[in-house]
């Protein structure tokens, strides 16, 4: 296959790519990557870096031009946001930065998390939605918000333990012409609901009566944690009538739109050859399945 072309005037010899975020271990990023990269021919690494919010400006700073760009995890996509210099239209409208393409003029901002959460919703079978709920109120939830928008979603329900932090999320709500509903931690769906977009982080335990009220009537649960599966939402899940899928499908369509960025600098244009390039980042996915 042939290589892929770079982007603008970045250097040949910008071939350093990592993920930052804290923590960080637990990323799979590395294998999605390497295993990209070994289909395109490209000679590029790919690394990961436990990065504090507090220090990412100061280590982004020191990078020189043998570095190509970065994935940015929680909790760095805010920081990644400020950090750009240009922004897609998805990361203008969730105010968050996964993806830093590490132009001369100045880093340019992606969310790829939008459409990792479109793709692997698709590949469940939810190609169209009018009503949906997103548990979680942070960063991630501002991409699920967007991402449920794209597949028509008009009535979304935030299921946040602050309900003053769904301000953001309404905002964004009334920017695309959607109506966002703060609810209690507790409260089953009013209505039955085709998908439920999990954002908590993977440390945070939801205690059993609340995780089973939110499994009634929440239809497919889409939880984006992967690295400590399953997790007691996604335990109860089944008993609401049902099922729940981890973020592995968020991790890996959204870090094929990062390999676009990487490889020619346009989210929105394939790769030649992405079908193949998808299948081997799948079996690097599956191979790594309970390490």
């Amino acid at each position: 296959m042939r290589r892929p072309p770079g982007f603008g005037v970045l250097s040949p010899d910008a071939t350093r790519l990592a993920v930052w975020g804290d923590p960080i271990a637990h990323s799979r990023s590395p294998q999605l990557h390497a295993a990209a990269y070994a289909v395109l021919g490209a000679d590029w690494t790919y690394e990961r870096r436990q990065v504090p919010e507090s220090l990412f400006a100061g280590f982004l700073a020191e990078l020189d031009s043998t570095w190509r760009g970065l994935s940015c995890t929680m909790p760095l996509k805010a920081a990644a946001f400020a950090a750009s210099v240009v922004r897609d239209r998805r990361a203008k409208l969730t105010g968050a930065v996964n993806t830093l393409l590490l132009d001369p003029s100045g880093p340019r901002g992606f969310n790829t998390d939008v459409g990792g959460i479109v793709r692997s919703l698709q590949d469940e079978g939810i190609t169209a939605v009018d009503g949906a709920r997103i548990v979680g109120a942070g960063a991630t939830a501002a991409s699920a918000l967007v991402a449920l928008t794209e597949l028509g979603a008009r009535h979304i329900e935030v299921v946040a333990r602050r309900p003053h932090a769904v301000a953001p999320l309404e905002a964004i709500g009334e920017r695309l012409g959607v109506t966002v509903r703060p609810v209690p931690l507790d409260a089953p769906a009013h209505a039955p609901l085709p998908v439920t977009v999990a954002t908590l982080p993977g440390d945070v335990r939801l205690a059993a009566p609340s995780a089973e009220a939110l499994a009634v009537g929440g239809g497919l649960l889409v939880d984006v944690v992967y690295g400590q599966w399953p997790t007691p939402l996604a335990q109860a899940w089944p008993a609401g009538g049902g099922r729940a899928v981890s973020g592995l499908g968020m991790l890996l369509h959204q870090a094929l739109l990062q390999v676009r960025v990487f490889a020619h600098g346009d989210v929105d244009a394939p790769l030649g050859g992405e079908d193949v390039i998808l299948a081997a980042m799948r079996q690097a996915l599956d191979a790594g399945v309970g390490d």
